[in-house]
């Protein structure tokens, strides 16, 4: 069963993968792979075997006979002989196509890539055709399900979006009872493993289940084919909608499988989206498993999908909100882990509210193994820290100023109609001593008031009973109506604080982060940013004895605190009230202290290197050159004169003739490479000997021409700078037009001509050199400008490639630019960008 029809090598040269896809190992995959293989092979196809795993199996080892292999390498780890397939000769080898088995697979540590998907996507980018293998259970997607069918997890996973964009899929299918045959014959697995196989995975519902998966996921790649067709045929018409799915992440552990849901969903349209959707919580509160949430969004992008990241108050809304911004279609989100208890007592969950909130999105409600088994959490906050202690003082200060003041004014104005109006005055400065100094002042308040109601206001006067029980419900409503508002107002202050501190420390550890990425003195920005956050004096780093930076000045009061640098070196900061988390915080800066402290070492080297291994490698280029390029007309100079000198009386008038133009041709061009060679070095070293005066490039392109011995057929003229001139160096110019033009004619074809074209514009006159060869990449036109690079040119007898690197030299040792760009319809043109002299008619009245 095909999944996508095959359509021919792209025009881009990148190669076509085709994959055998199998329920469970045994179906035959390998086996029609190789068969597909001799096939190819027997229609004139260059067939090789990357890698074949046989397992044993008899049939697959005959099958594998008479196709060429590519040995594979051998990888020592830790003792253990692994063999593997080997990706740098299999390049070198460049077949028409590689067989590779079992896509999956984990290679071993040392290799080229981590995975073998890797290698085929290598192969594939050089033009490689590839026909792989791979099972079901190993798609990432499909392994949670997978395992929970056959109880066994997988551990090497393929990405959807690469095997999505394979060019054929086939499904090799066998019935599971037939399957479960060949397992018994001993087809699959030697004897000793078949009773476990059967027991176990190649279970008849196993396989059933597996079979279905399989016919199942390639039908979503029919219609993602199906897909694709109308949009290179350009078929408008909708055929079916698409699905948008938007996963909710909580940023706990179960976000994996939330995940994989919801890619199964967007996979049975055909054409459907992936979204991942976190939404953080304004207040800073809510707990999340970083690791766990950065590890989802690697496997949203192994699933194809796309991550988003918000913040909302209020969590539903929000979630809601984006998923019509995203044009959703369908929304998965995990079971509420709230207990019936706490449901109960704060109202729905975010589930429940999505779903009533959702309209027309449907909502998928996917449980997990951790469903309502957090036990809720109690109301009452902490004793300590919510609010600062001049705050609780000047609470207890109004409440005991306050509670007797008040109660005197209400003492005077006393009636028996008075008593809702008194509970109420007290309940009001109940709230005022909450908001000023949070609950424990407010609970002082509630009592005092509680008790001065009684005294005060309810019959009988004057005492503590009470002897009308609608008096005693009012006093305990009032007391729990006290409590409750100073609970409300202090565990608002907490949150307050605790998002602000979140807030606070999120901003410093980004920063921290940005002031070591975006370069410049990252050891200053930090020093700078850790005294303003933590309101310290003063902040410095000390190196070797000395203050490396410093941000601020000590002051009388408060101490010196030190957090010792890895390596060498210690944070130092001075200043009063820094705390335990201050500290925790501190301590990452320091760790990015540290690692800035490093950069800046590991640049200073660099930069004192970076002069050395230049030369170093301009040194090694010139020694490759010279022990072929040089030695080359030496020799033939060594071996002309050697044979005159033997020869004598028996050499011919025409022999001695071409053993003397030998010599001579040689010599001269060693003596071309010797003068370039001393220009090179003069260029390096800023010693190059430069007259620059008007000069018409008309008398720079003659003697160039003639130079080179070229004529009208070779080259073709279009000078239009008029009677302009350009400031520069004749005999210099002359030899930058000799390299180019001597280029430009090596790499045009036969019967075209080199075009050399002169303008001005503004204040500069270009010259150009057109020729409409086979061009440069872009990506590699200024590796031309390197010495000894001729990028890929083998004809000895075009020089040391030193020409452009001396043209671009003296170019700009006249203040001009040398720059390459591609020639309309192909080829390559030079561009020489020169400063034209002064008018002599300027400044003429």
């Amino acid at each position: 069963m095909t999944g996508r029809a095959a359509t021919g090598r792209a025009a881009t040269g990148r190669g076509r993968l085709r994959v055998l896809l199998g329920a469970a190992p045994g179906v035959g995959k390998t086996f029609t792979m190789l068969e597909e293989g001799h096939r190819l092979r027997s229609e004139g196809r260059d067939v090789v075997v990357g890698v074949v795993e046989t397992h044993g199996r008899a049939g697959t080892a005959r099958m594998a006979a008479g196709l060429p292999v590519v040995p594979q390498a051998v990888v020592n780890h830790r003792g253990v002989i692994l063999h593997e397939m080997d990706l740098p000769a299999l390049l070198e080898r460049s077949p028409d196509i590689a067989l590779v088995d079992e896509l999956a697979h984990t290679n071993a540590p040392g290799a080229v890539n981590s995975k073998r998907w890797e290698d085929v996507r290598d192969l594939l980018e050089a033009g490689t055709d590839v026909i792989s293998t791979v099972n079901i259970q190993h798609i990432e997607s499909l392994n949670d399900v997978v395992e929970q069918i056959t109880g066994v997890s997988q551990q090497e996973t393929v990405p959807d979006s690469f095997l999505r964009g394979a060019d054929q899929i086939e499904v090799v299918d066998l019935a599971p009872q037939a399957l479960r045959d060949r397992l018994g014959d001993g087809l699959i697995y030697p004897a000793e493993r078949i009773d476990a196989a059967l027991a176990n995975y190649f279970r008849l519902g196993n396989l059933t289940a597996l079979r279905e998966l399989a016919l199942l996921w390639l039908a979503d790649e029919v219609d993602q084919a199906l897909t694709t067709y109308r949009r290179e045929h350009g078929i408008d018409s909708p055929w079916e909608a698409r699905e948008r799915v938007v996963v909710a992440l909580a940023g706990d552990a179960e976000g994996e499988l939330l995940l994989r849901r919801g890619a199964r969903i967007a996979a049975r349209s055909g054409s459907g989206e992936l979204l991942a959707v976190h939404v953080t919580s304004q207040d800073g509160l809510h707990t999340v498993d970083h690791q766990a949430l950065a590890g989802q969004r690697v496997l949203v992008d192994k699933l194809g999908g796309t991550y988003h990241q918000v913040v909302g108050e209020d969590v539903p809304a929000t979630l809601v909100d984006v998923a019509r911004s995203l044009n959703a279609t369908q929304l998965v989100l995990g079971v509420s882990r709230r207990s019936r208890l706490t449901t109960a007592l704060t109202g729905p969950g975010i589930g429940a509210t999505v779903i009533r909130e959702s309209g027309d999105i449907d909502v998928h409600i996917v449980p997990h193994t951790r469903t309502g088994r957090r036990f809720p959490s109690f109301l009452l906050p902490r004793t300590g820290g919510a609010l600062s202690r001049k705050r609780r003082l000047l609470g207890f200060l109004l409440a005991a100023a306050g509670g007797p003041a008040l109660t005197a004014f209400l003492v005077a104005f006393r009636s028996p109609e008075s008593v809702t109006s008194d509970v109420l005055s007290y309940q009001l400065l109940v709230v005022l001593v909450s908001l000023t100094g949070g609950i424990w002042p407010a609970l002082a308040a509630a009592v005092f008031s509680g008790v001065a109601l009684d005294y005060f206001f309810i019959s009988p006067l004057y005492t503590v009973t009470v002897d009308d029980p609608l008096h005693i419900v009012a006093l305990v409503l009032y007391s729990t109506i006290a409590v409750l508002v100073s609970l409300v107002v202090d565990r608002a202050a907490r949150r307050s604080r605790a998002a602000r501190r979140a807030a606070a420390e999120s901003e410093l550890l980004q920063t921290i982060a940005g002031s070591v990425l975006r370069g410049g003195d990252a050891v200053r920005a930090l020093v700078d940013r850790a005294a303003e956050a933590f309101g310290l004096d003063c902040v410095r780093v000390v190196q070797e004895g000395r203050t490396v930076a410093s941000s601020g000045t000590p002051s009388v009061d408060g101490e010196w605190s030190v957090i010792p640098l890895t390596g060498e070196g210690r944070l130092e900061f001075h200043g009063t009230g820094v705390t335990v988390s201050d500290r925790r915080l501190l301590s990452v800066v320091a760790a990015q202290v540290s690692v800035a402290l490093e950069h800046r070492r590991l640049t200073a080297t660099a930069e004192e290197i970076e002069p050395i291994a230049a030369s170093d490698r301009v040194r090694g280029a010139l020694l490759s050159a010279l022990s072929h390029d040089v030695r080359r007309p030496l020799a033939a100079a060594a071996t002309a004169v050697g044979g005159l000198r033997s020869g004598g009386a028996a050499l011919s008038p025409a022999d001695e003739r071409e053993l003397l133009d030998t010599a001579s041709e040689s010599l001269d061009a060693l003596a071309s490479l010797v003068n370039d060679l001393l220009d090179v070095s003069r260029v390096q070293a800023g010693a190059l000997t430069i007259t620059t005066m008007p000069t018409d490039p008309s008398e720079a392109v003659a003697p160039a021409l003639d130079e080179l011995g070229l004529g009208p057929d070779e080259v073709r003229l279009c000078l239009g700078h008029g009677d302009r001139t350009a400031e520069a160096d004749p005999v210099l110019l002359q030899r930058v037009l000799v390299n180019l033009l001597s280029n430009a004619v090596r790499h045009s074809p036969p019967g075209v001509p080199v075009t050399v074209t002169s303008s001005t514009f503004g204040e500069v006159l270009e010259i150009r050199v057109i020729d409409h060869g086979e061009g440069v990449d872009p990506a590699r036109l200024d590796d031309i400008f390197l010495p000894f690079q001729r990028l890929g040119d083998t004809d000895n007898t075009s020089g040391l490639g030193l020409g452009l690197a001396l043209s671009r030299g003296f170019t700009e040792a006249l203040h001009g630019t040398l720059l390459p760009e591609s020639t309309p319809g192909g080829g390559l043109t030079m561009v020489v960008s020169l400063p034209l002299s002064r008018d002599p008619r300027e400044g003429v009245s």
